[in-house]
């Protein structure tokens, strides 16, 4: 599916794991939500970060990595405020970026375990 000018969400979802890994967030996943009926996007691309700067500069990056490639902005964001977990929506590719006990709480990965989800190494 394309999402972010002319640009299909997997390779949207690529951009934001690249923008996460350079501000070196942890855990990173990507869940792929294409198979599931009525899932909300097509990719949830998840990460975590150890303190307040962390999280802003990693969403910083994401929106930084989309936009040199696709000019767009996120179609909307929450949480920079609080910074424990900024959300970021491409639409089709939607970032969850969190606080590790945050993380944990709410669980994602669990949540969506009908999803294909894929690990990414740490560099």
């Amino acid at each position: 599916m394309t999402d972010v000018q002319g640009v299909d969400s997997q390779k949207t979802s690529q951009l934001v794991v690249k923008g996460m890994q350079e501000r070196k967030a942890q855990e990173i996943v990507v869940m792929d939500l294409r198979k599931i009926p009525k899932a909300v996007a097509d990719y949830f691309v998840i990460c975590s970060g150890t303190s307040d700067t962390q999280i802003d500069a990693i969403a910083d990056a994401v929106e930084e990595e989309v936009y040199k490639v696709t000019e767009t902005n996120p179609w909307r964001k929450e949480g920079k405020e609080h910074r424990e977990w900024i959300l970021i929506d491409y639409a089709d590719v939607v970032v969850h970026i969190f606080k590790q006990d945050k993380r944990e709480f709410y669980a994602l990965e669990k949540l969506w375990g009908d999803a294909v989800i894929t690990k990414i190494d740490e560099q």
